[in-house]
């Protein structure tokens, strides 16, 4: 799937009242190549790409917003729109057999619930891209997690920090939540996250404490499909193109909240200090 670039700068010229000779002068091409770029199909060049979506963000246009709210307005019963942040392209149909498999629940294809939130992962690579998903759940079966034990420690096995304990009853009980189930959705854990989740397993903190920070680093949900079958009922809406500048102010806003969130951390970890149970007591 390419860029709809013809679409984009109809929207850039529409907000900003401008002629295409205009939007020309301002970004140093001729007439003639804009004209070509309206049209579907053109391929514009990566050097081009980047002018056009610098220009629209920097004249405070919000392209992808402005996709995510019309699309959620038109999302229709029992239907979800999804987020997927790419660090080159999405190559093919969409498989849940392509990701590392010491992800947070193992091989699957990993959504975010947030525009804001997919796009931060990624916008530290320089070719990446942002897709809107529509998900159609019906007919599939679902497991919702939230901040809690079973949450944490399925986190932490499929991670590989609890391999040892692969055949206790409770890891055994954990893992058997997902038997049937098509996807899953849980709170995004980033590598924040899961040093915190790596304190409890190492017995540094309790579960209650654990839980609280967790708490603290909300970074909204994820959606994790586990089987092809649910996979299949994706439709990819658009590929969006993340200029620099935007993945620069997504980069300053998760270095902002990452901050905020370790103080919340320290009074968490300080707060609920000797409440709960350690991983020693809860694997024993």
């Amino acid at each position: 799937m390419e860029f709809r670039v013809y679409e984009d700068i109809e929207v850039i010229l529409t907000l900003l009242e401008m002629t295409i000779q205009e939007f020309a002068n301002e970004l140093g091409v001729s007439y003639s190549t804009v004209s070509r770029w309206k049209e579907p199909g053109e391929t514009v060049s990566p050097a081009n790409l980047e002018k056009i979506y610098e220009y629209a963000f920097k004249k405070r246009i919000r392209l992808n917003k402005i996709k995510e709210q019309l699309f959620r307005e038109e999302c229709l019963e029992n239907h979800v729109l999804l987020f997927h942040g790419a660090k080159t392209d999405i190559s093919g149909h969409i498989s849940v057999e392509k990701s590392r498999k010491n992800n947070d629940f193992g091989q699957g294809f990993y959504c975010g619930e947030s525009l804001e939130q997919s796009a931060m992962f990624v916008s530290n690579f320089p070719h990446a891209s942002l897709y809107m998903l529509d998900f159609d759940k019906t007919g599939t079966q679902e497991l919702h997690l939230g901040v809690e034990q079973d949450w944490m420690l399925m986190i932490a096995f499929f991670r590989g920090k609890l391999t040892a304990y692969e055949n206790h009853p409770i890891i055994q009980r954990i893992l058997n939540r997902l038997n049937g189930i098509d996807y899953v959705v849980a709170p995004i854990a980033d590598n924040r996250m899961f040093q915190i989740i790596d304190s409890f397993i190492e017995g540094e903190i309790t579960d209650v404490q654990c839980r609280h920070c967790l708490s603290a680093t909300n970074l909204g949900n994820q959606y994790v499909f586990l089987t092809q079958r649910a996979a299949d009922r994706i439709q990819i809406l658009r590929k969006c193109y993340l200029a620099s500048v935007e993945k620069e102010a997504y980069i300053s806003i998760r270095s902002e909240d990452a901050e905020v969130s370790n103080d919340k951390v320290k009074i968490a970890r300080k707060q609920y200090r000797g409440q709960g149970k350690y991983i020693e007591d809860i694997l024993v």
